[in-house]
């Protein structure tokens, strides 16, 4: 209870500082999604997998916005090997899984100050959708929001770390 109840709080304070309902492109150079993808999605897709907080509870880095804004900080903090990531997908349980199934994905993402530490990695699927590449969209309006002063760097590290879901349903 007292979970949802800090959600809710942290979902309506990103929706204050936002100003607005859904992402544009992000820095990844994906397109933005056609508004109608998902249209009257609000509730938790079954089967919608999220990471297990014991295995993946975040680790965030020592830096705030002057650091992650400046451009390429991600492309250069980023150092996962392959013997973590295969790590990370034996920890889940996962033993095999065809090509693009599945990215180790940071839940506090780079771009938000997130750490290449095991703590901070889980196996998400593509699908089904919502997946990694929607949350890849939501990480970078996040980022967007932080560098542009609209959101402070902790409260977008706590909604995407609670529970990216809810974060991608406020900023679709």
């Amino acid at each position: 209870m007292q979970r949802t109840i800090v959600l809710v709080v942290v979902v309506a304070a990103l929706v204050a500082a936002c100003g607005r309902g859904g992402p544009a492109a992000g820095n990844s150079g994906e397109p933005a999604l056609d508004p109608t993808t998902f249209a009257g999605l609000s509730a938790r897709p079954a089967g919608l997998a999220m990471p297990d907080p014991d295995l993946t509870p975040g680790d965030v880095l020592p830096v705030g916005p002057a650091e992650i804004c400046v451009k390429g900080f991600s492309s250069k903090t980023r150092d996962v090997s392959t013997k973590t990531k295969n790590a990370v997908y034996v920890s889940y349980g996962v033993s095999s899984h065809p090509t693009g199934a599945y990215e180790v994905d940071h839940l506090i993402p780079l771009e938000l100050g997130g750490s290449n530490d095991v703590k901070n990695l889980w196996p998400e699927p593509a699908n089904p959708r919502p997946g990694f590449h929607e949350k890849d969209q939501l990480e970078n309006l996040l980022h967007d929001l932080v560098c542009s002063g609209r959101v402070d760097l902790q409260t977008a590290q706590h909604a995407i770390a609670t529970d990216w879901f809810a974060a991608w349903v406020t900023y679709r």
